[in-house]
């Protein structure tokens, strides 16, 4: 992520493959860690796994995790029709989204200065219901990719009878902010010599081995699953 920096003032200036910068997804605190970029952006949201959806529901703030899937400037939601949560996105409203990932406990030789190494994305954007069938099933196939790459080319597709029981969501990017953090902890010169211990503790999701249904054939052995599951270790 070439655009981040360890240390300075962020260039402020509008890059030709930035998301649109405004008062609402400005870089305030520590905007050196931070960026508009679409590739920082997008590298991030594919890491993931489960976002944060946040909207006024019922006239409250409400906030629940959610798969998705992404396709260029597009997040994909998906969830029963008759959930109302899911009838309140398919309206068309507003969504603020996050996804975070932890890479690191950051122990300074203070609380003060004790931080995390992490990477995060905040997505403003509206949903839209997708109706067309072509559409739904693009999208599903997105979410199944998000959590195994390849994994939708080997499953079956969802009957119309699946795909009617579910509300499928579009949230187009309008705007999007990353922001990460790597490295040590940055003591104060004062405290460096403080004989207290001070590093980086690295956290990483990784998968076990797969665990076969009982009633699976042995011999099937599918590409997705035998390659591998992995996701970015943001090093």
């Amino acid at each position: 992520m070439a655009r981040f920096s360890a240390g300075g003032c962020a260039d402020d200036a509008m890059k030709s493959n930035d998301f649109p910068h405004t008062e609402r997804s400005r870089l305030r605190r520590l905007p050196d860690r931070g960026s508009h970029g679409r590739d920082d952006i997008y590298a991030i949201l594919d890491a993931g796994l489960v976002c944060q959806v946040g909207h006024v529901f019922e006239g409250r703030p409400l906030v629940i995790p959610m798969g998705y899937g992404r396709l260029g400037d597009r997040l994909f939601l998906h969830g029963g029709s008759t959930s109302r949560l899911l009838k309140s996105l398919a309206t068309g409203t507003e969504v603020c989204i996050t996804v975070t990932m932890v890479d690191g406990i950051v122990l300074a030789r203070s609380n003060f200065h004790s931080s995390l190494n992490y990477r995060s994305v905040v997505v403003f954007g509206r949903t839209r219901v997708l109706e067309r069938e072509d559409e739904r099933r693009e999208a599903l196939a997105a979410i199944v990719h998000q959590l195994v790459p390849g994994r939708a080319e080997e499953t079956r597709e969802s009957t119309t009878k699946e795909l009617g029981v579910t509300h499928v969501i579009e949230v187009t990017i309008d705007e999007a902010t990353a922001k990460v953090r790597t490295g040590p902890p940055i003591d104060p010169a004062e405290d460096c010599d403080d004989p207290v211990w001070a590093g980086v503790i690295p956290l990483h999701v990784t998968p076990g081995t797969p665990i076969p249904a009982p009633d699976l054939d042995p011999r099937n052995k599918p590409s997705s699953v035998v390659t591998g599951w992995r996701r970015g270790s943001g090093e």
